[in-house]
Parts: C-alpha cells; structure tokens; sequence
C-alpha cells in the first residue's frame, strides 16, 4: 500500500537542514506518544541524510543508510513514526507487507516492483509540486483560451434573461472596442456570469487501441507501449464537444497545466529523489523470517530474503523511466516477532539492518496520552465530527481513563493490538450518540465515566461476546 502525506504549509516552514535529531523526535512527539527508543533512531538516520549531503561527493557516495528493524507487537507506532518521518523530510515513502512478495519463479510480485512503486509516488510528488508553480499561468491561459471560444459568439448579442428571474448578464454592443468587449466578458466570467452557458471545444480522443507487450517477465517489468513507440499510427485524435463554461475552463486548465509542466524533468527530479532520499517501510518481515521446513505454503519465505537482499544492498532496478539505483534508499523493516525473531533472517539480510529498536507495549497512561495529546487524536476527531451534527461532544477526564482502562483490559484478555483497541472501544462508547446525533434537540453531550462503563460493562463481562466485538 502507497502512502504519501503532503506537507502543511505549517510544517514547510520548518527547515528540515535545520532539525537537529532532538527536534525530529519533538516533532514525531506530535503524532506518537511514547516509543523514544525508535524515534532517536530515525531521528539519526534522517539527520546523517542531511550530513551526507554536505560531504564531498567521492565521500557521499561510500557513506550508506543505516538500516533498522522495529520490532514490536501491532498497534505501538512502527508504522506511524516511519510515515511522519517521511512527511517531515518531504521524502518518497512507500508502505509494503514483505509477505506479499514471492520468490523469482514463483506467481506474484516480485520484490523489485517496490521501486518501480516508489517512483510513481515520488514523479506524483514533483508533478504536484510543479502543478503549484504553474498553476496561476495555466488558469490564466485557460481564460484566455475561454475567451477565444466566447468571443465570436457574444460580440453584438445581448444575453438572454435568466429563467430564474435574477438580472440579466450586461449586454455587449457591437460598437465596444475587441478590446474593451473582451475585458467585459473576462469580468463576466470571473463572476462566474456565464458559467451555464455552452461552448464548444476540442477535447482529445481517449479511446484510442492500447497494446502491450508482454514478456515472461510479466507487464510489471516490460511496460511498454505500442502507441509511445508508435505516436503516428495512432496521433492525438480529437473530437468536438458541447460543455457549459465552467467544465470547459476546468478541462482547459488541467490541459494547459499539462503544457506547462516538463515531464522529462519531473522524471529526472523524481528519480534522483528516491535514489537520495526515498523510504521503503517493510511491514511484516517476521512473515518471511525463520528456516525451510522444505514444504508447505511458506516453502520460498527464504526465497524472498534472498529477493529482497540485493535491494537492500544496493542494486540497479529497470523501470520505465530509466535505471534506478537503491543504494541510498533507507529502509525500515517492521514486525512482531512473536514465533520468529531477527536471527531467524538469513545472516546476510540481518547485516543489512544494522540498527535494532524494540517498540514497549502501550500502558493505561499511553492510551490516555493517545486520546487527547497527538495533533488528530480519537477524541479531537470524534469532537469534530458530530460538530457538523451541530452536537458540542466532552469528555471528562474520568471518561478518557475509564476508556484507557477497558482497552488495556481487553488487550490482555484477548489479543494485543495496541492502540487499534481504542477505535474499537470509542466506537463502541460512542455508537448510541453518532446515530442519534443528526435527530437530537440537545445539542451538548457530556462522556463522564459512568456513561463509558455503562456502554461497555456487559460486553467487558462477557468474554466470548468481548472476543468478538471488542
């Protein structure tokens, strides 16, 4: 799974070359409650990323990531601190289950696809990022694109009067100057004035035939297309098309915005990117630890590490923008270790991840920490949600413990999934209230614990039902 946060304008204004690893964690502090151990170990190995480049670059290229494993039961944070760090450093991040590769030979992904991955994310980075710098001259073309379009059709027509009854769109004369009669119409289409009206434009064919060549090596690999290779069979056909102002000025824009933009050099700028800064997060690497049994459903879970090795290490991947070096690709691997533990990985794969932190099980105390102090935490999400109902929502102090108390109860009783409990539970506490919400005359609610104890007591009590809705 993908996944890319873009930078709030508030956290752009943070100079990343000028955190220091104790910032890094104050910063992660936001998002995370508790886990120091991890956070000073990203901390660091994000810091000697910014150490590197300012080193010589003979010297630069020696210098490689230092990898690390978390190891920790689910739910404690492992994902969320390597997703902040990556929104922090504004680096390509990529979330992948080491479980979901297969051994070369074998149906399924190949360990490599997870590059190719990383680069689509970061060319959509640098496209995004260049969209903002152009976006202002692309809607600026648009209109004048627009008013090409409207023009001929409005010079010495008056408009019609609006079936609604509200004031007419001011009539154009045909004495006006071309360019005073322009000008009028730009301020009618900024008012958004003739926005209902319909113009007629060329809009490019999509349903042109695709073939690909596929190779033993599967389209993954190859991803080839006949009609990039072969842009004069096909062309760019296009097609008129009658569509109201507003749809015609926001395609306009998305096709001027195209124009403008240089693809070859979001290309260049995204690969380079990954190459020095890009995060691949394996989840689940305990999935594919431990020896053959030489049978069986895991029977290439070795297979994999051997697979995944040379990534690590440092190799050239083939992807259809080009060769990509993983040298500098920092990797963090995750997983329980419950059954497996790090040595069961082959021994080569073990020395590729130099650093090793351990993630502690969530107290009581964490869980309350959760609930209310991380910028977008359960209570504040919940609050804000049934705000829209109109609905003021508090919780007590004494709610927010009971609350804690029942999801470390549970997680003891059953399995430990961290902090994943208390969505389960809040959602539990809070079922009655969000069906309610849109039908209630009083519109403020307040949680104390009894109320909490009340919503969960029968269900705690029970262990079976307990098992299966908690």
């Amino acid at each position: 799974m993908a996944i890319y946060l873009p930078q709030t304008a508030e956290e752009e204004s943070v100079g990343l070359d000028e955190l220091t690893p104790r910032e890094i964690v104050v910063e992660l502090d936001k998002y995370v409650v508790g886990q120091q151990a991890a956070k000073r170990a990203v901390a660091i190995a994000l810091r000697n990323r910014m150490r590197r480049q300012k080193l010589s670059p003979e010297l630069a290229e020696e210098v490689i990531p230092k990898n690390i494993i978390m190891i920790g039961p689910t739910g404690v944070g492992k994902t969320e601190i390597a997703r902040r760090l990556a929104k922090l450093a504004n680096s390509p991040f990529l979330k992948v289950e080491a479980s979901k590769f297969t051994e070369v030979g074998y149906v399924g992904r190949d360990v490599e696809s997870m590059v190719r991955d990383l680069v689509e994310i970061a060319i959509d980075m640098v496209r995004e990022e260049k969209l903002e710098d152009v976006a202002d001259k692309a809607e600026l073309n648009a209109e004048e694109r627009l008013l090409d379009l409207l023009l001929p059709a409005n010079v010495g027509f008056a408009n019609p009067p609006r079936s609604d009854g509200g004031s007419a769109i001011e009539i154009i004369h045909p004495g006006d100057s071309n360019a005073r009669t322009r000008e009028k119409l730009r301020q009618q289409l900024r008012e958004g004035k003739l926005d209902d009206r319909i113009v007629e434009l060329d809009v490019r064919e999509k349903s042109f035939p695709a073939f690909e060549i596929v190779s033993n090596q599967g389209v993954e690999e190859m991803d080839v297309n006949i009609k990039d290779m072969l842009p004069n069979i096909f062309g760019q056909r296009t097609k008129k098309r009658k569509m109201k102002v507003s749809e015609a000025f926001e395609y306009l824009v998305q096709e001027e915005e195209s124009r403008l933009i240089d693809m070859d050099q979001v290309t260049r700028i995204a690969v380079e990117r990954v190459e020095q800064s890009g995060i691949i997060f394996l989840d689940e690497i305990d999935k594919i630890a431990g020896r053959e049994s030489g049978h069986g459903p895991d029977v290439s879970r070795e297979g994999v590490q051997r697979d995944i090795l040379p990534i690590v290490e440092g190799t050239t991947v083939n992807t259809r923008y080009g060769m990509v070096r993983t040298d500098h690709i920092l990797f963090i691997a995750a997983g329980a270790f419950h059954v497996s533990k790090p040595s069961d990985l082959i021994p080569e794969l073990q020395g590729r991840f130099p650093i090793r932190v351990e993630l502690q099980s969530l107290t009581i105390a964490d869980f309350i920490k959760i609930l209310t102090e991380p910028k977008s935490s359960l209570v504040k999400q919940y609050t804000a949600l049934l705000e829209t109902e109109g609905l003021k929502l508090e919780f007590t102090s004494e709610s927010l413990e009971e609350v804690a108390n029942f999801a470390a109860r549970v997680n003891e009783g059953t399995e430990n999934i961290g902090a994943r409990r208390l969505h389960t539970i809040m959602e539990r506490v809070l079922d009655q209230i969000s069906f309610d919400a849109p039908d209630m005359k009083e519109k403020q609610v307040t949680i104390d614990a009894d109320y909490v104890r009340n919503m969960l007591a029968e269900i705690v009590k029970d262990q079976d039902l307990s098992r299966y809705i908690l």
